[in-house]
């Protein structure tokens, strides 16, 4: 009964989310063509729940072709590859706003572990069997983690505290999750 309240519930806010920031998505997007060439939103294959693959939506905040350095090489402080208008969105986590459509299409919820890539799902798990456990659920565009976490808290930590989550969502910590 949870998940199906869940799914509704993540169905309208994410649709009136859309409504509510479309001049916001609009003014971004045309910002991202004007500093840069390329496309304005960046897709990348995330494990979901059960550990099926989809493609997870964020603006564009690097310049075209990027991720050709390889994978998992991570943005760093002074990164060359980050665009004008990608450093302002990063810091507001605003690039992070196209997911609304991975929530809306049911790949993600508002509330839920942190979507991660394969090859880190594979790293992860071989040294925390329990992080499998993860993918019981779908990931979230924010979360208890994310909250409660730091930028650099350890993938234990974070484990530790999307397991916490896990064992004891309800729809009132959801909105709590939300609000915070």
């Amino acid at each position: 009964m949870y998940f199906a309240i869940r799914r509704v519930f993540d169905s309208m806010i994410s649709l009136i989310a859309l409504v509510v920031l479309s001049p916001i998505l609009l003014a971004i997007s045309i910002a991202i063509m004007i500093d840069s060439k390329g496309g304005v939103v960046f897709k990348q294959l995330r494990v979901g729940k059960n550990g099926k693959p989809y493609y997870m939506y964020k603006f564009r905040t690097m310049i075209p072709n990027a991720q050709n350095m390889g994978t998992g090489v991570y943005s760093f402080k002074g990164d060359p590859r980050i665009t004008k208008v990608g450093r302002v969105i990063r810091a507001t986590r605003i690039d992070e706003l196209p997911q609304i459509l991975n929530i809306l299409k049911g790949d993600m919820s508002i509330v839920g572990p942190r979507p991660e890539r394969k090859e880190n799902v594979v790293k992860y798990s071989e040294t925390l069997p329990e992080f499998d456990f993860r993918l019981k659920v779908r990931g979230g565009l924010t979360g208890y983690a994310q909250i409660y976490g730091k930028y650099n808290t350890s993938a234990y930590d974070k484990l530790r505290l999307d397991m916490l989550y896990i064992e004891n969502y309800s729809i009132l910590m959801d909105i709590r999750l939300i609000l915070m």
